[in-house]
Order: structure tokens, then C-alpha cells, then sequence
């Protein structure tokens, strides 16, 4: 049986916070509760004057991966509307093959 999770590139998410609201809509969460949430990790100095400052989308246990929009061969809401194409949806040996290389991804995979 194939798994299927989320790949998050993180050095492209601008914190716009699309994922979430979305998310929120598709699965009516109440307030203070989220399927996914956008996590700000930073600043703090990194080379010369320069600093880091890194948002971190994070699924949360609520996170179905979308199930019904998948099985109607539809994307899950917040890879379909992320704004910074930062999110990738699919087999998770395939995802896990493309992090390869990206020091700033994280794989979401429930089981």
C-alpha cells in the first residue's frame, strides 16, 4: 500500500498563512485550533549583520491530508493553495527522494 504525506520546502515559505486559513475553511476548525500552522522560528544572528528567520508550516494531528478532496484526485488544500509553492503532495518514497539536496524540507508522512 502506498503512503502518501506532505513535502514542505520551508526556505520558500513566506508566512503568508494561506495553508492555514484554507485548512481552517476546508475542515471548519474552530478558532485556536489548526490543521496546519505556520510556525516563525528566529531571528537570531547568523553571518556578519545578517540574521535567520525561517517559517516553518507544521501539520498538526488534525491534518487528514485532505482526504476527500485526494480521493476525488484533487490536491490537499494547503498544497493547492499555497501561494510560495513551497508544498508538495504525494507517494512518500517519491517526496523523499526530492529531498535530496534541500537542507530546509521537512516530510510529513501520518500513518
Amino acid at each position: 500500500m502506498t503512503r502518501y504525506g506532505l513535502l514542505i520546502d520551508y526556505h520558500y515559505c513566506t508566512n503568508c498563512q494561506t495553508c492555514e486559513v484554507v485548512c481552517k475553511k476546508e475542515h471548519d476548525i474552530p478558532i485556536g485550533k489548526w490543521g496546519i500552522k505556520v510556525m516563525s522560528v528566529g531571528p537570531w544572528p547568523a553571518v556578519g549583520d545578517k540574521y535567520q528567520l525561517d517559517h516553518i508550516p507544521v501539520p498538526t494531528m488534525l491534518c487528514n491530508l485532505c482526504g476527500e478532496r485526494v480521493a476525488e484526485g484533487k490536491k490537499p488544500a494547503c498544497v493547492h493553495n499555497c501561494q510560495s509553492q513551497c508544498m508538495e503532495f504525494g507517494p512518500v518514497d517519491e517526496l523523499a527522494k526530492k529531498m535530496v539536496g534541500k537542507p530546509k524540507t521537512v516530510l510529513f508522512a501520518p500513518k
